[in-house]
């Protein structure tokens, strides 16, 4: 009987641990443009750039007993998907998207600069997270140059670590906020329209 509770301690203490180490996610964001837009431009044309120009491809990590080994990345389709975020916006907007080289075309460059996810370090339970969101753009007309950083930030607890699916909605929505106000800068709009 003292055999059978010594193996039973063991696997409970065992899955203790597993549900500790948390495994990577790679996180398969849509952010959209959630600020209303209005034409306002008469299609003019512009050039569009999107890049991901962050330092590190991981944003964070999910916390536990081994945060090393949970890794939270973003996958390859985001930056395809923010390019077409952008020219739909550009689109509802007024203004015709054109290939690089078109000739007297302005052009905007729209740069993922920084994207984290920081949950507490001390503790075996992932708690809380806190999510921030940059972009960077550079828009350019024939004799205007303007750059601007536009950022979003927002802090989620949680009564056990979040799944992949609520990951990729909570950084969803802090992209959606600082990409939407790219197109919320009337400079960003008055330089495209020159």
């Amino acid at each position: 009987m003292l055999k059978h509770l010594g193996w039973l301690a063991v696997a409970g203490l065992a899955l203790v641990l597993a549900g500790c180490a948390h495994s990577p996610q790679q996180l398969n964001v849509t952010p959209s443009v959630t600020a209303p837009l209005s034409q306002v431009a008469r299609q003019q044309p512009v050039v569009v750039t999107v890049k991901d120009s962050r330092s590190s491809p991981v944003l964070g990590t999910r916390g536990g007993i081994y945060p090393d080994s949970s890794n939270l990345t973003l996958s390859a389709q985001t930056v395809p998907h923010l390019r077409q975020q952008v020219e739909q916006a550009l689109g509802k907007l007024g203004f015709q998207v054109v290939p690089e080289g078109t000739p007297n075309a302005n052009s905007l460059v729209v740069s993922l600069a920084e994207l984290s996810y920081v949950s507490p370090q001390e503790g075996v339970y992932v708690t809380q997270a806190d999510i921030s969101a940059v972009f960077a753009t550079e828009v350019r007309s024939m004799n205007q140059r303007y750059i601007g950083r536009y950022s979003a930030s927002a802090q989620h607890r949680f009564g056990y670590a979040p799944n992949q699916a609520t990951n990729t909605r909570l950084v969803t929505e802090v992209m959606s906020d600082a990409l939407s106000r790219i197109f919320k800068d009337q400079e960003v709009i008055r330089i495209l329209q020159q």
